[in-house]
Order: C-alpha cells, then sequence, then structure tokens
C-alpha cells in the first residue's frame, strides 16, 4: 500500500514533467515556422519518431495482443483525436473566433477529463479534488489573461466556440484513453503506438495540403533547420510523452489532467525569459496556483468509500 501510494505521488511529478516539457515547443518552433508551416513540422517529426516506434512495436509485438476491440478504439482517438485533430480544431477556433473566447474554452479540459475517467474509467473522485479542481481552473484562467477581463466579442463566434471545445474534449478524451491503455500495455508502447498510428493521417493531411515540395526540400538542407526539427522531435515529443505515460501508469486519470496544466505554466516562463513577452501580477498568481496544485495533488490522499463521491458510468468503452 505504502508502494503504490509513493509510485501515485511520484506519478504526478512525472506527468507535470512531461507536460512541462511540452511548453519547450513554442519557444522553439517559432524559428522553424519561417520555413516550414505547423502540419508539415508535426508531419516531419513523426517521420522521425517512427524511427523509434518502429523497434518498440516489433521488440513489443507481444503486448499489442492483449489489445481488445475497445483498446485499439482507444489508440485511435489518442493518435487520430488527441494528436491530430484537436490541433486542427485549437487552430481553426483561431481563424473562425474570437481569440481569448478560444483560450478561455481551452482551460476547461480538465472538465471534460474528470467526467469521462469517472464515467469510462469509473474512477473514484474524492470530495477534496473537487474544490481543487475549481481553483486549478482559476488559477488556468489567471495564467492566460491576468487580472484583465478578457472581451468575448459578438455571437458571431460561435463557431469557433465550438472548435475550442472540441479540441478541449479531444484532448480531455486522450488522457482517459491514455489511461486504459497503460494499464495493459507498457508506457513505451503506448507512447510508440501514438506516434505510428499518427502518420498516416498526418500524411493525408499533408498531400491534401498541397504542399511545395521543392520549397521544403530546399528547408530541410539548412542546419539550423535539421538542428531545431531534431530538439522538437527528441524533447517536447519523444521524452515529454514517454516520461508522461511512465506516470500515467501510476495516476488517475482525473489527476493527470491537473498535472497537465505544467505545460501551459511552463510555456508562460519560457516566453517571458526567451521571448521577452511580458507577463502581469495576474499571471504570475496563476502560475503559482497551478504549481501549488500539482504539489498538493502529490499529497492528497483517498478518502474512505463512504466520503467518496463518483458520477455513475452507463457502460465501458468496448471491452
Amino acid at each position: 500500500m505504502v508502494q503504490k501510494k509513493q509510485a501515485s505521488h511520484l506519478g504526478i511529478w512525472w506527468i507535470a514533467l512531461g507536460a512541462a516539457m511540452w511548453g519547450l515547443d513554442g519557444v522553439f518552433i517559432v524559428t522553424l515556422l519561417n520555413y516550414v508551416t505547423s502540419s508539415q513540422i508535426v508531419w516531419i517529426e513523426h517521420m522521425l519518431l517512427l524511427l523509434f516506434a518502429a523497434p518498440v512495436l516489433i521488440w513489443k509485438r507481444h503486448e499489442l495482443k492483449c489489445l481488445n476491440l475497445g483498446d485499439w478504439l482507444a489508440v485511435l482517438f489518442i493518435a487520430w483525436g488527441g494528436s491530430a485533430l484537436a490541433s486542427i480544431l485549437f487552430t481553426a477556433g483561431f481563424t473562425y473566433g474570437n481569440p481569448n473566447v478560444v483560450l478561455i474554452l481551452q482551460k476547461v479540459q480538465p472538465v471534460f477529463t474528470v467526467l469521462l475517467a469517472a464515467w469510462i474509467l469509473r474512477e473514484r473522485i474524492v470530495k477534496a479534488f473537487w474544490m481543487l479542481l475549481v481553483v486549478v481552473l482559476i488559477g488556468a484562467y489567471l495564467l492566460t489573461f491576468g487580472l484583465h477581463i478578457p472581451t468575448t466579442g459578438d455571437s458571431t463566434q460561435l463557431i469557433g466556440s465550438l472548435y475550442a471545445i472540441g479540441a478541449a474534449a479531444l484532448w480531455g478524451g486522450s488522457t482517459v484513453m491514455g489511461k486504459r491503455l497503460v494499464g495493459k500495455v507498457s508506457f513505451t508502447t503506448v507512447t510508440a503506438l501514438r506516434f505510428a498510428v499518427a502518420l498516416p493521417l498526418l500524411t493525408v493531411i499533408i498531400l491534401v495540403q498541397h504542399p511545395n515540395w521543392q520549397s521544403l526540400s530546399q528547408a530541410l538542407r539548412l542546419a539550423p533547420v535539421w538542428a531545431n526539427l531534431l530538439f522538437q522531435t527528441i524533447v517536447p515529443s519523444l521524452l515529454s510523452l514517454l516520461f508522461y505515460y511512465r506516470g500515467l501508469n501510476a495516476v488517475k486519470a482525473s489527476h493527470a489532467t491537473i498535472a497537465e496544466l505544467a505545460f501551459p505554466a511552463t510555456g508562460l516562463l519560457l516566453n517571458w525569459l526567451i521571448l521577452h513577452q511580458t507577463i502581469d501580477f495576474g499571471q504570475w498568481i496563476g502560475f503559482a496556483i497551478i504549481w501549488m496544485a500539482v504539489l498538493h495533488l502529490s499529497r492528497l490522499r483517498d478518502e474512505p468509500k463512504v466520503a467518496e463521491t463518483s458520477v455513475p458510468h452507463l457502460s465501458d468503452l468496448a471491452s
């Protein structure tokens, strides 16, 4: 029992570390965007990540026999929904809607994760967690907007709002589906599956966009571009997800979604240090709230069953 609690507490920090490494992506991707598009960056990264995924899936192919139809649907959800479609929806939200509204609605991701975890994974949510969830949502808001009240635009922003909610739901669901998988196969296998299964869809997306192959080829001849791509592939993509799924094995999905907020917190700090973007007092408060919440979460103990609450589930995802 003690070892299980220690693994859970350490798992929170593994997830926070992995999510914090995602924050490195935004700082260094700015330079790459001068040469290639965002979708091309993701596609090239997954081509490189296949060098990791293929050997792992061959080496651990026996683990794949443990996956049933529901598990493979979870793999598709993570790879296609969480990695590809969610990013597309989030970007489209900025195109069609008010950026402030998109950012606000994206912060409801933990709510989707908690509800789906209670329904699909039958996770019991202790009462103390609900209060913590409210606190982190306030912290996430402050982290984005500080003490300012953003304008929400007019009623024509509905499409952008729906895109943002869709992205939040897909990212929240990906946490739940990932938790389902790490209970059956190793965290390295889950990571490899995510990269390998996402690549075909990303390839189709690239082909539909009719890229300028000559321009892309010229960009890939530059040493700085390759150095940046390799960093993006190894650190914010590969290592971060290995750490994330390693921690997720011992942590509830509902708890993991709070630890994931280390991502915007780290991104904000790096933008301030490297890109010299202004951070106001309210954003610093949000930054502190997020990390204090992660610390508190790593120490949070389950209450006795009589004090637990849970959301009724309808059925398991196909099992």
